[in-house]
């Protein structure tokens, strides 16, 4: 899996038009082959911030979304809505010695303060 995390600074005055942008990209490549998710944030601490995540099964998935069409007009649109240096990182993403990533996994313990745990195979507890 490659995980792409991603920051956008957007001019203020161009604010709505940097939403609708990024709603049309996170629709057209949620259709994708190979999307998991795809998704845009705007950040709590600085409004005109975009904040991108992406999942992808496969390194080729995700270089075959930089050659969609929706992918070419994003980028076109990009420097009329920048205000500043785009960060992004890619992470691939192994699984180790579990085919399903769910796969070995307790449920949630359901508890009502929204903190659960999980217990992976030979590894101290995750509480997120």
């Amino acid at each position: 899996m490659i995980i792409v995390h991603g920051t956008i600074p957007i001019r203020a005055d161009q604010r709505d038009e940097a939403l609708e942008l990024a709603r049309r990209m996170e629709d057209a490549s949620r259709l994708e082959a190979g999307c998991i998710s795809y998704a845009f944030f705007v950040g709590l601490s600085d409004p005109n911030t975009l904040m991108l995540f992406q999942e992808w099964e496969s390194a080729d998935a995700l270089q075959q979304h930089f050659e969609t069409e929706h992918m070419e007009r994003f980028l076109e649109a990009l420097p009329g809505i920048v205000n500043g240096e785009i960060h992004t990182r890619r992470y691939a993403v192994e699984v180790d010695g579990v085919d399903d990533a769910d796969e070995g996994l307790p449920e949630e313990d359901g508890s009502a303060t929204g903190v659960s745990t999980i217990e992976p195979r030979g590894k101290p507890p995750i509480i997120h």
